[in-house]
């Protein structure tokens, strides 16, 4: 990865209903724009992410999302969708970036919202780099929140249902839900952390307790679970499929969509439909990862995909 950088400047848009929302621009003001969209929803962004872009040819826009990271109020859910967080993206492109055109480049739940974005301003897109895909259909919520993903870690399911009493176990994003948007602190942070450590196992194909501490502060969980539930029991504010339905508006951004064949959070099927959807991409299947953006193949292949749209 490139040298730790810090931010030339910072600042917090006003969303409006209260959400203020934190960025920063990092590297070289005159380079390439491109923009970072976090995981999660939820996760917000961490210093490592601005060494994924060479100082010296990027101008590099990372925020947070609304309600998570810096961001503020944290953990709010109203007035928090897909289409809000597009809008914000167009705002910081054109207040903040002051920018025509960008790259784009997000992971994970990133993956989902750079796709969002590009399929609806795909004009405004220079290039698009997607990891970890995600294209939040009821099947892969399923897999991860239901059934499916528990039937390769048995063991750390068992924290995951522990919340959640035998009778409810029917639908656990409805019960986490309930949980994570009642009156009762403590039965919210519990779920918070269960929902959180679930995921914090699972992404890496070898464990890695970096990611185990990544969102272990309380305000940190809460905000990541409730996010994220939130986005998920609405299914995303889109409909069925409506990724790969729109995903023809990509067909003039080049890009480049990188997978791990051992993800078990966003399994490889949705990256090899994306692929088959948008052929100009190129398409990299790294065969010793999982999910997680700072797994050697897969950092390898963030980087050079970086490195190829910074001065193209």
């Amino acid at each position: 990865m490139y040298p730790e950088i810090e931010p030339y400047a910072q600042g917090f848009m006003d969303a409006g209903h209260g959400h203020r929302v934190y960025w920063e621009l990092c590297g070289n003001p005159q380079g390439r724009p491109v923009v970072f969209l976090h995981g999660g929803p939820g996760a917000g962004c961490s210093p490592a992410h601005r060494r994924l872009f060479d100082p010296e040819r990027y101008n590099i826009l990372l925020f947070d999302q609304r309600g998570c990271g810096r961001s503020t109020p944290s953990a709010d859910i109203e007035h928090n969708t897909t289409w809000d967080l597009v809008a914000d993206i167009e705002r910081l492109r054109t207040e903040v970036l002051h920018a025509d055109q960008m790259v784009v480049f997000g992971g994970s739940w990133g993956s989902t919202l750079a796709l969002a974005y590009a399929e609806t301003h795909p004009d405004r897109v220079h290039a698009l780099i997607v990891r970890g895909i995600f294209l939040l259909r009821q099947a892969e919520l399923h897999w991860f929140y239901q059934e499916g993903a528990s039937w390769l870690f048995p063991d750390l399911w068992e924290g995951y249902l522990a919340p959640i009493p035998e009778s409810e176990r029917d639908d656990l994003m409805a019960a986490y839900r309930r949980r994570l948007t009642g009156d009762d602190p403590h039965a919210q942070l519990q779920a918070a952390h269960a929902w959180t450590q679930w995921e914090s196992h699972t992404i890496s194909l070898l464990p890695n307790p970096a990611h185990h501490q990544a969102h272990a502060a309380d305000q940190a969980a809460l905000a990541f679970a409730r996010i994220e539930n939130h986005y998920f029991v609405n299914r995303g504010f889109m409909e069925e499929g409506q990724l790969l339905r729109d995903a023809h508006r990509l067909a003039n951004i080049p890009g480049v969509i990188v997978q791990g064949r051992y993800d078990a959070c966003t399994p490889m099927k949705s990256a090899w439909d994306l692929h088959r959807a948008w052929p100009r991409a190129e398409f990299h299947i790294v065969p010793d990862a999982g999910h997680a953006f700072d797994e050697p193949g897969i950092l390898t292949q963030l980087l050079a995909a970086t490195d190829r749209y910074a001065g193209d």
